[in-house]
């Protein structure tokens, strides 16, 4: 994580204060003609301006890289943020003969680029050898502001059911060595196959958190708390809640909708807690399937309702989320720009739509790359 981020301020545990939210975002570095993904984080660290350098990082492999947004109260700062540090990063990499991509997972194939050399991703490859990704697995992460690790708990509570819908938004990764995988969110699949990856469960309290963290490193699973791959989680260092589901957005445009649904989802949490609603203990297999879903089919498919466990268009469940978290977004000034966006998501598809349909008029995932490197600079 970058350190920007993580300076979130924690909110009133009233929920009636404005949150703070921050975003992380991890790029596919590609070669410029042939879209293989390419070792060449080095190269473009070197030509990232010293200015940026503290919210730019190496990531787990070197065909990726990462940005982290301050984090701010105001939807238009993390626009900016995020559209200086792409442009910036694009720049960076063209400098470096290569190509940035906002991506979950590289379409090309090709060989898949080492680890980045730290003694921590050494001791991942020596216990979990043959995990690794692909070419490079690019999520986005969100951080809101919490009061107090208790309060985080409940929050992760209370969210848990929505973040299938969060998932379909997000799928932004159809292509995989060179073809179709039939998924919306290949990089989920392929992220799956880490033992600690996992919806989060239901918890008790603090304690049952922090003693779920001692047991799974005992048990082999993770090396450390940062291995904990929930698909929430409470930061191991700064007071955030921290949503980690989705796949990286393709435009400024998405990450910003994604960032301010994910705060007033935090928001209308907090309140629910403060005024005594307690969470739905969604049944861990439902959200399991719910999740598996929003991964195949995206926003273009269904999804679960996690209601009564049916299928329903999976556009109808995220109307719902908005109408259930509007009161947030009017409290946070972002309804206006949800609501714009939204529209601007229905027209255009999902990420792994607009990819598909590159693909579909020109046959050529070269193309899709092109278009995909459009979006990413903005």
């Amino acid at each position: 994580m970058t350190s920007q981020v993580a300076e979130a301020s924690p909110a009133a545990p009233n929920g009636t204060d404005l949150l703070t939210v921050g975003v992380e975002e991890e790029f596919l570095l590609v070669d410029p003609h042939t879209g293989a993904a390419v070792p060449a984080v080095d190269l473009v660290m070197e030509q990232v301006p010293a200015e940026l350098r503290g919210q730019v990082e190496r990531e787990f492999q070197t065909s990726q890289i990462e940005i982290g947004s301050p984090p701010g109260l105001e939807l238009r700062s993390i626009r900016h943020s995020l559209g200086v540090l792409r442009a910036a990063l694009a720049d960076a990499a063209e400098r470096a003969g290569v190509r940035l991509l906002a991506i979950g997972t590289g379409p090309v194939d090709g060989p898949v680029p080492p680890v980045v050399d730290k003694p921590r991703f050494d001791q991942m490859i020596e216990r979990f050898r043959l995990l690794v990704p692909g070419p490079g697995n690019n999520g986005m992460h969100v951080h809101v502001g919490v009061p107090d690790p208790e309060t985080g708990v409940q929050v992760l509570n209370h969210v848990r059911p929505w973040l299938p819908v969060l998932h379909a938004v997000t799928t932004n990764s159809p292509f995989a060595r060179g073809a179709d995988t039939g998924y919306a969110s290949w990089r989920s699949v392929e992220w799956e196959h880490w033992p600690s990856v996992a919806p989060t469960p239901f918890l008790a309290s603090h304690e049952h958190y922090q003693r779920l963290i001692r047991q799974l490193i005992a048990s082999g699973v993770m090396l450390d708390e940062g291995m904990l791959y929930w698909y929430a989680r409470l930061s191991a260092k700064y007071p955030t809640v921290e949503i980690r589901i989705g796949d990286v957005c393709p435009s400024v445009d998405d990450a910003v909708l994604v960032a301010a649904m994910v705060r007033a989802m935090v928001a209308t949490a907090m309140t629910d807690i403060a005024e005594g609603r307690p969470a739905v203990n969604t049944d861990h297999h439902l959200l399991v399937a719910a999740h598996w879903r929003a991964a195949h089919d995206g926003l273009e498919g269904a999804g679960v309702d996690l209601t009564n466990g049916e299928l329903r268009p999976a556009w109808e469940l995220l109307d719902a989320l908005v109408e259930r978290v509007r009161p947030a977004l009017e409290s946070h000034g972002d309804l206006a720009e949800v609501t714009e966006l939204l529209g601007a998501l229905r027209r255009h598809g999902s990420g792994a739509a607009r990819q598909r349909a590159v693909f579909e008029r020109t046959g050529r995932l070269e193309d899709v790359v092109a278009d995909v490197a459009r979006q990413t600079r903005g």
